[in-house]
């Protein structure tokens, strides 16, 4: 089976060509980072806009890649198309949705919405050695920080998850916060290379207290305070802006992998997946592994390249899902808010 992949939820066009025999055969990402960055973040209508601008000259590329010519990219190449119904931005969404639902009208073959957390939770899956149900799994990113227990694919429990910014939402934030720039992660983790450890001690939210939710707006309001001080003291230093950034990643860093570690020990599991564009942080993977050394488990992470947003993973799950007959009606509906436990 040959799924072609879509991904538009927020700022990244991704396409992918998955073979269910072969792997992904060929896949292309478009990043819109520097159109946003001089705002901050995301703009829903620029995103919109540039995602149709991008996804067919992508769809074509990927196909040329994959060995397929443009008048046969029919039945006889692609047996679906998979697309991203949410959760993301609605205009996003509904630019794959439209391009999805056309092609595999004109094509004649099924189109399958996926859930976008779903495909960032199934990514590990495309890897050698891959994790094998049941599991925890982390899923954080941007709009997203959960705790799941994966019984079998298709089957999820939320253990925990985010009461208010997503852990990737707070390091963006936080570094507009500390004039660092956008996206969040990268720039902190570069930042606080230079930082001095230890200089500022910031809390662990919600680590002293039962269950698996996260909450990091705390965090954010800690960093302003901090950073307020400084520029008291004698103004704002490179050094100081460092420190704090050291402090921050720092702080929801061991926050993560306390809660991971009490995930694995409340199911029993030895296996953790982490997933989403936040899984590519390095001081994350090296906390993790620790972790799962002390507690005799192994972590499974996506290739870096599918950490953030991308069509392979969508194609994947979109696989799974018609493995498991998905609806495949050709109506265009989206979700900009849709939980990972409402998924069928």
């Amino acid at each position: 089976m040959r799924i072609l992949g879509i991904e538009t939820s927020c700022d990244e066009t991704g396409v992918a060509l998955f073979d269910s025999e072969q792997g992904i055969l060929a896949d292309a990402l478009y990043s819109q980072i520097e159109l946003h960055a001089e705002y901050g973040g995301v703009v829903p209508e620029l995103a919109s806009r540039d995602h149709v601008r991008k996804l067919l000259p992508l769809i074509e590329e990927v196909m040329q890649r994959a060995g397929c010519t443009k008048n046969r990219c029919a039945k006889a190449e692609v047996d679906a198309i998979a697309y991203t119904a949410g959760p993301g931005l609605v205009g996003a969404l509904m630019v794959g949705a439209s391009v999805a639902k056309s092609l595999a009208f004109a094509w004649g073959i099924p189109a399958v919405a996926v859930h976008h957390m779903e495909g960032h939770l199934l990514a590990p899956l495309l890897e050698t050695p891959a994790p094998e149900a049941p599991f925890v799994a982390l899923l954080v990113s941007g709009g997203h920080t959960q705790l799941v227990n994966v019984e079998a694919i298709g089957r999820y429990e939320i253990l925990g998850e985010s009461l208010d910014d997503a852990a990737g939402e707070a390091f963006d934030k936080t570094a507009k916060m500390l004039g660092l720039g956008y996206p969040g992660g990268p720039v902190i983790a570069k930042a606080a290379e230079r930082g001095t450890p230890n200089r500022f001690q910031f809390p662990r939210p919600m680590v002293d207290r039962p269950g698996l939710d996260f909450s990091f707006s705390g965090l954010k309001t800690f960093t302003l305070n901090t950073r307020d001080d400084c520029a008291e003291q004698g103004g704002l230093t490179d050094q100081d802006v460092a420190d704090i950034a050291w402090a921050f990643q720092d702080a929801v860093v061991d926050t993560l992998a306390l809660k991971c570690r009490r995930a694995l020990r409340q199911t029993g599991a030895k296996q953790l997946v982490v997933a989403g564009g936040v899984s590519a942080n390095l001081l994350l993977r090296e906390r993790l592994a620790e972790m799962v050394a002390r507690e005799k488990a192994e972590v499974f992470y996506p290739q870096l390249r599918y950490c953030t947003d991308n069509g392979a993973m969508i194609a994947f799950a979109g696989y799974q899902r018609m493995l498991a007959g998905a609806d495949k009606d050709l109506k265009v509906q989206v979700r900009a808010r849709w939980p990972l436990s409402e998924l069928a």
